[in-house]
């Protein structure tokens, strides 16, 4: 009889204002995932400060790398690889958990694995179920909002992406107006299910023949909004404002996702980043889906695994690692760090 072998990744995420490491195990196993959160050192800033967030990874990285191989119950021995997060995201931050997975790999003479940040949203919906090819991935955090389509397990083609603004970026800026402290994707969700669509903000790029996103001027129509109703006085009410606002957004994410299921048949339809949170879109796509006479699954990651954590980031080194993706020890940030584009998506740009 043939023993498994247990492959055991120790694999870290510092991307922008959450230090984590975690252990995953074959893949499919999170033994550890601890996160830092700097949320509160953030919030009066309104926002991520990066000379602020590389400061808190510094202080918390050991410490999380300690509690997540205690709590996994494993030693250095055990490893069978280091992972981690070289981009995209703010250079500093990127760099600490860059040089603490180069140093752990070197010092115990382990292989190590480089994973997009954004390859490790996707694969966090992979501890739902196991992926089948291909699949459609809707990205959607503070930093990105693209399309991505996966011919196969580490082939990574975006269709679609935003023009301007990212949607969680965007959920943040209409936050500051109506009062919101950073972050306000979870708040403004919450409101959004009190009121009605009583403004009618625009549908940017609704109807246009692409798979591309733009909320810069959704954004500038609700401040606009806002900003000459105080100007006359009158007071307009916060949770119509935020319906309006996210009906508008989860318009424009659903279409153009339903759209690019059109043009790219696919067995599965992921949702991920930090407003795959948001269950406004959650129940949006869903019942988007139950329309189609042969929907793809839908996998959303749970809550846990939606913003940034390491577990993640395991998840497509585990992969990566089969794919036989290796760092040797040049390995540095990419805060640009991208995924390519399709020819599609680059002929639409130019």
């Amino acid at each position: 009889m043939i023993e498994s072998v247990r492959e055991l990744i120790l694999a870290f995420e510092s991307s922008c204002d959450e230090t984590s490491v975690a252990v995953v195990e074959n893949g499919t196993t999170i033994l550890s995932n601890i996160i830092a959160t700097q949320i509160n050192s953030h919030k009066r800033f309104g926002g991520v400060v990066p000379e602020v967030a590389s400061r808190h990874h510094v202080q918390q990285i050991t410490r999380c790398t300690e509690e997540a191989m205690t709590q996994a119950g494993v030693t250095y021995a055990d490893l069978t690889a280091v992972a981690v997060t070289y981009g995209p995201g703010l250079v500093g931050a990127l760099l600490i958990g860059v040089t603490a997975a180069k140093t752990i790999a070197f010092a115990h003479h382990l292989p190590l694995i480089p994973v997009n940040h954004m390859a490790g949203h996707t694969y966090a919906a992979s501890y739902v179920a196991p992926f089948q090819f291909p699949l459609l991935a809707l990205l959607v955090s503070g930093g990105h909002t693209e399309l991505v389509y996966m011919a196969s397990r580490y082939d990574f083609q975006i269709i679609g992406d935003t023009r301007d603004d990212a949607v969680g970026e965007a959920y943040d800026k209409i936050g500051r107006v109506l009062g919101i402290s950073y972050p306000a994707g979870k708040p403004v969700d919450e409101l959004a299910h009190q009121g009605h669509d009583t403004f009618h903000f625009p549908r940017a790029m609704l109807e246009e023949d692409n798979l591309d996103f733009s909320f810069s001027g959704l954004k500038s129509a609700f401040i606009n909004t806002v900003h000459h109703a105080d100007q006359l006085g009158e007071t307009l009410s916060k949770a119509d404002l935020a319906t309006s606002f996210q009906d508008a957004v989860l318009d424009i994410l659903v279409g153009k996702t339903l759209r690019a299921l059109k043009t790219h048949p696919v067995h599965q339809l992921v949702i991920a980043g930090g407003v795959a949170a948001n269950q406004g879109l959650r129940a949006r796509m869903h019942d988007a889906l139950a329309t189609l006479s042969d929907p793809p699954q839908l996998l959303i990651p749970p809550l846990r695994l939606c913003g940034d954590n390491a577990a993640m980031i395991g998840a497509a080194a585990h992969v990566a690692y089969a794919e036989g993706i290796r760092a040797d020890w040049t390995l540095n940030a990419d805060p640009s760090l991208s995924f390519p584009y399709s020819r599609e998506a680059l002929a639409a740009i130019k």
